[in-house]
C-alpha cells in the first residue's frame, strides 16, 4: 500500500494581534490555512465586543457621575420657575431674579426707590410674598407715582417690608401655618399677615382685611424664596 505524504506546510507563525488586522483575502494569500481564518473571525469578533464593552462601561462611569454631581449638589432639589416670562434660577437672589420678570417691574421700581435693593441682595433668607404689576394698578389711580416720591419714602418702605417675611418659608410651611392654631406671619415692618387657605389655594389678609392669593408658589431664590400674589398688601 502506498503512502501518500502529506502535504508540507510552511508558513510565518502570525499572533492574534497580527491576524486581526488581516482581512480574509490576506490571511489566504499569505497560504495559511483554514484555522488560520477562523483564528482571524475569531480575533475581529473578539475585539469588536471589547470595544464594546469598552463603550457601555465609560457609559456607566459617566453616568454614575453624573446621578452623583446631582445628588450632592446643594440646589438638586431647588426648581427653576418662569415668572414674568423669565426663568428665576435659584442660584441667584431675589433682586437679581426679580429684574428679569415682566410682571414685577412696578415692584422693582418702588424697590429700588425705597433704598431697599442691598437688603434684599442680602445672605437673609426671606420670604418675600411679590405682587404683579396688575396688582399695583389694584391702587387707587396716582397711588404709585406718589408711593415712589422721595418725600414718602418711609411709607413705601413700611409698604414693601410688609410683604417681606424673616425666613425662608415654602409653599407646605404657609400650609401648615394656615392649619394651625396661630396662622399669623410676623413681618420685616412690624406688622402680620394671617395665611388661610381655600381648597386647593392659600391666600393671605391684610391687617385692613384685604385677601391677595398666591399665584406662583415656591420660587426658590439663592437667599430664600417668592411667592407671587395678585393684590398688594397693606398694613395699618
Amino acid at each position: 500500500m502506498q503512502i501518500t505524504s502529506l502535504p508540507n506546510y510552511s508558513f510565518k507563525c502570525y499572533s492574534f494581534r497580527e491576524l486581526y488586522y488581516m482581512s480574509v483575502n490576506q490571511v489566504i494569500a499569505r497560504g495559511l490555512p483554514c484555522p488560520a481564518i477562523c483564528l482571524r473571525n475569531a480575533a475581529v469578533s473578539a475585539h469588536t465586543q471589547q470595544k464594546k464593552l469598552s463603550f457601555i462601561m465609560k457609559k456607566l462611569i459617566l453616568m454614575a457621575f453624573a446621578v452623583a454631581a446631582i445628588a450632592i449638589s446643594p440646589k438638586a432639589n431647588a426648581q427653576t420657575k418662569m415668572v414674568g416670562g423669565a426663568a428665576m434660577y435659584p442660584t441667584k437672589d431675589i433682586v437679581d431674579n426679580a429684574v428679569n420678570s415682566k410682571d414685577h417691574t412696578t415692584l422693582v421700581a418702588a424697590v429700588k426707590a425705597a433704598g431697599l435693593v442691598e437688603t434684599l441682595k442680602s445672605a437673609g433668607p426671606f420670604t418675600v410674598f411679590a405682587p404683579t404689576n396688575e396688582a399695583f394698578n389694584k391702587l387707587p389711580a396716582g397711588t404709585v407715582d406718589n408711593l415712589v416720591k422721595p418725600e414718602n419714602k418711609e411709607t413705601l418702605t413700611k409698604i414693601l417690608t410688609y410683604h417681606v417675611v424673616a425666613g425662608k418659608l415654602s409653599a407646605k410651611d404657609l400650609w401648615a401655618k394656615a392649619k394651625s392654631s396661630d396662622a399669623t406671619l410676623k413681618t420685616v415692618s412690624g406688622g402680620t399677615l394671617t395665611v388661610k387657605a381655600d381648597g386647593k389655594k392659600l391666600y393671605l389678609v391684610d391687617e385692613k382685611g384685604g385677601k391677595s392669593w398666591v399665584t406662583i408658589a415656591d420660587v426658590n431664590q439663592s437667599n430664600g424664596v417668592i411667592h407671587v400674589v395678585n393684590t398688594v398688601l397693606m398694613p395699618n
